[in-house]
């Protein structure tokens, strides 16, 4: 499913109105038939009380299409203007003068005390106050009927967005409305699909309002839901070394995890060969756990880290891998750091960045912007805030952006962790994966994603491809695990299990619900 900023949504408006010859009155009376068409399955219409709050755009508008539409139906409807009816303008205006001349109350708004009691007695309440072009905090009479809509404990059906949700960042301005339902337009908005808004959308729609395929499957739409590509077909006369070969250069005293979920994540999710170059001190205590790693004890640090003097070796054996991943626990020790950068200028095969290793270069992006390799970086936002030298907060505020232009000045495919994790490339195409649940935020689970992107590049996707299933693999077994054991105390070693399972279930095909999930909204 492709996804759209607020600005490209407009152009494609004035596409369909200018270049398709679909009228603006079309389009508004798609969308409200639309949520309508939700609403009668979701509680049904015929003699039900229904609330519409509208603001003064078009997404007012559209709610006075959902009222005539509702009233049309059987329901009783009563409508609540947010401003001076002289202020509409186009076709909201046209339809609000239809509701004139209907029996259909409409009233502007002048205080919330006024619907408290209109609120208690109806069935549902649609929101069609703000809209997707909202740029500043809600506050006033809107933001009162936010609180209030809140409060109310009623069904809330939200037209195009929940109101006071950023229709670019998914980001609530000040306060936004908690719907059960959201009909979005045209195609979902990234405030629809990136945390919080998505959560306050409730149950998502989409109606493409009449827009031509050419439109919404444009290939000049950057953005789109990340969907599971084919798994090639695993041969038959198969081998450890057709399946791909990696070697993960990572732990640390300390950090025995790390080392150990990623390379044995490589195996589980398919990988043939993993080989872990591991300090010696702490080798044996990860073998005991995964003997099916081939290891690579190395030279050691005072402080129990992996030594600069590897180097040579770790080169030379890199240049027999499919893939590398460096970094996950490797440590802070300046001198395993030093290892990190020297390793990533010289590696001349694809790299996976990891953790420390991202630390590292994050000292020299130089590095990462001459490989002649292509360089794969999965950091959370603490790591993109330091490669990008931005506030994490700024970062998480504008994060498609931030992943765009990062993945364009590096070169870099990145995978920006977290929940609805994005999946970037240098072209500016941007993948949200929609899987996974919060039992994942667990120490371990990234460790564990790494091994899965190097094993789905190992089995021969095209190493872009394999970054974006890598992503959806370790988010569908995430959810297996959940599924099983609820999502309380899931670990690294649960998702880790849930790997084989995880690629069956691709293999043998998704059911409707995990195609909805990974869509992220219902096409109406």
């Amino acid at each position: 499913m492709k996804v759209t900023k607020v600005a490209k949504m407009r152009q494609l408006d004035k596409t369909a109105v200018e270049k398709f010859g679909i009228r603006e009155e079309l389009l508004m009376e798609n969308a409200g038939q639309a949520v309508t068409s939700v609403i009668s399955k979701k509680i049904g219409i015929e003699r039900k009380k229904f609330l519409v709050f509208c603001g003064l755009g078009n997404n007012g508008g559209d709610g006075f299409v959902v009222a005539r539409k509702l009233h049309s139906n059987g329901g009783e409807v009563k409508v609540f203007l947010l401003g001076d009816p002289a202020k509409y303008k186009g076709v909201s205006k046209t339809n609000l003068n239809i509701l004139f001349r209907i029996p259909i109350e409409v009233r502007q708004l002048e205080s919330v005390t006024e619907i408290k009691r209109e609120i208690s007695q109806c069935d549902a309440i649609v929101d069609a106050l703000l809209g997707t072009g909202i740029t500043r905090d809600v506050s006033g009479l809107y933001q009162g009927v936010v609180m209030a809509v809140n409060q109310s404990e009623k069904p809330v059906f939200s037209v195009d967005i929940p109101s006071g949700v950023n229709g670019d960042t998914g980001q609530v301005m000040g306060t936004a409305v908690r719907a059960n339902c959201t009909v979005t337009f045209g195609l979902p908005k990234l405030g629809n699909m990136l945390y919080p808004g998505f959560e306050l959308c409730g149950k998502q729609y989409v109606t493409h309002i009449s827009f031509p395929q050419t439109m919404t499957q444009s290939t000049s739409l950057k953005i789109e839901t990340n969907h599971p590509v084919l798994l090639p077909p695993r041969p038959r006369d198969a081998h450890k070394g057709s399946v791909g070969k990696s070697l993960f250069v990572a732990g640390s005293a300390g950090y025995y995890g790390a080392p150990y979920f990623s390379a044995m994540a490589f195996l589980k999710a398919g990988g043939g060969y993993s080989r872990l170059a591991a300090p010696s001190s702490i080798t044996p205590f990860i073998a005991n756990k995964g003997s099916e790693i081939v290891f690579v004890p190395q030279s050691e640090t005072s402080a129990g880290s992996i030594a600069l003097k590897n180097k040579d070796a770790l080169l030379e054996l890199a240049a027999q891998m499919d893939i590398v991943v460096l970094g996950p626990g490797l440590s802070l020790d300046a001198e395993s750091q030093q290892l990190a950068r020297e390793l990533a200028r010289e590696i001349e095969k694809p790299l996976l960045l990891d953790g420390d290793g991202i630390t590292a270069v994050c000292q020299d992006l130089q590095i990462i912007k001459n490989r002649p390799a292509e360089t794969i970086l999965t950091p959370h936002l603490g790591e993109m805030a330091r490669l990008t030298k931005m506030g994490m907060d700024e970062v998480n505020n504008n994060k498609v952006d931030v992943l765009q232009r990062t993945c364009q000045e590096l070169n870099a495919v990145i995978v920006l962790k977290g929940a609805h994790s994005l999946v970037g490339y240098p072209d500016e195409r941007v993948f949200i994966n929609m899987n996974g649940n919060p039992g994942m935020a667990t120490a371990g689970s990234g460790d564990v994603l790494t091994g899965v992107i190097a094993a789905m590049y190992g089995i021969r996707l095209p190493l872009r491809d394999a970054v974006r299933q890598g992503v959806f693999v370790h988010g569908l077994s995430g959810d297996l695990a959940a599924y099983e054991k609820g999502e309380d105390g899931i670990t690294a070693q649960d998702i880790l299990n849930y790997l084989p399972p995880a690629l069956k279930t691709l293999r043998e095909g998704l059911s409707k619900r995990q195609i909805d999930r990974c869509a992220g909204v219902r096409v109406v």
